[in-house]
């Protein structure tokens, strides 16, 4: 599923009041990372990450190899911080970004 213009520009202001959820350190991808990623998808649908201490192209490799893993679209990049989308049809609306700042 591919997203829309118009789609992403409300995702991008939806996640401009965000915090990051899942912080990349010096480790890398670690399974602790890829199972809290997996889990804030599924409750959040929309989330922000933080990638430190890594270089441009380093960045562009862990987020390219974060969406393939957790099947997430790219609304945005940012520096060190990403917005990351995956639609979940079963979303508790009290813990959906989504849900509860498009309405």
């Amino acid at each position: 599923m591919s997203l829309t213009a118009a789609q992403k520009k409300t995702l991008r202001s939806v996640g401009h009041i965000l915090n990051p959820v899942v912080l990349i350190g010096d480790k890398g991808l670690t399974e602790g990372v890829m199972g809290e990623l997996e889990r804030a998808l599924t409750d959040h649908e929309l989330i922000k990450i933080r990638i430190a201490g890594a270089e441009r192209d380093e960045r562009t490799e862990i987020i390219h190899h974060l969406l393939e893993q957790s099947g997430a679209e790219l609304v945005q990049n940012i520096g060190k911080t990403a917005l990351l989308y995956r639609h979940n049809p079963k979303a508790d609306p009290r813990l959906s970004n989504v849900a509860r700042y498009t309405q």
